[in-house]
């Protein structure tokens, strides 16, 4: 493919690019950064493209591969291995999170509450808690990601009112 060409469909499909980076970072400013990151490695690696194949495709799998691997960057750089004689940092006693009994719920009624809610509501927050993204819960539920966010609310509020007394 003749540079020219080329760098003319890399500008062609800035547009695209941004809005797909944009849809993996759910940032601004990282979907900016994601773009200007794909567009250099496009560029570094024009000869690599094959004419007459999916210029659009291609550029979307630079920019996925691109994401993933920022992404387990990320993660790895976040892990902490104990490498102490002994493990002592793993040996420590870990602390639960709460200044007291006193203060915190208990955890018999926190399960009670939550099983007496129905399904729809009972899954979604059950995912939340567990870590999943409200995005996430929502294309594995098959629902509008509002619909999510708000069952999530609901059941805040019912854990909050049902659990008022234990406070």
């Amino acid at each position: 493919m003749k540079s020219v060409s080329f760098k003319k469909d890399l500008i062609g499909i800035q547009e695209e690019l941004l809005r797909f980076a944009y849809k993996l970072t759910a940032n601004r400013e990282e979907a900016n950064d994601l773009l200007q990151e794909t567009s250099l490695k496009a560029l570094d690696n024009e000869d690599k493209y094959m004419p007459d194949t999916n210029f659009k495709g291609w550029m979307y799998t630079i920019m996925r591969n691109i994401f993933i691997n920022n992404y387990r960057k990320i993660v790895r750089d976040q892990t902490y291995v104990d490498q102490t004689e002994n493990l002592y940092h793993l040996s420590l006693p870990q602390d639960s999170g709460f200044e007291s009994t006193e203060g915190s719920y208990d955890l018999k009624e926190i399960r009670r509450v939550v099983s007496s809610l129905t399904k729809e509501y009972r899954v979604p927050f059950s995912m939340h808690v567990s870590g999943f993204k409200y995005r996430e819960i929502a294309e594995r539920l098959n629902l509008p990601l509002g619909t999510v966010k708000s069952r999530i609310f609901f059941t805040r509020q019912k854990l909050q009112n049902e659990l008022k007394d234990f406070a």
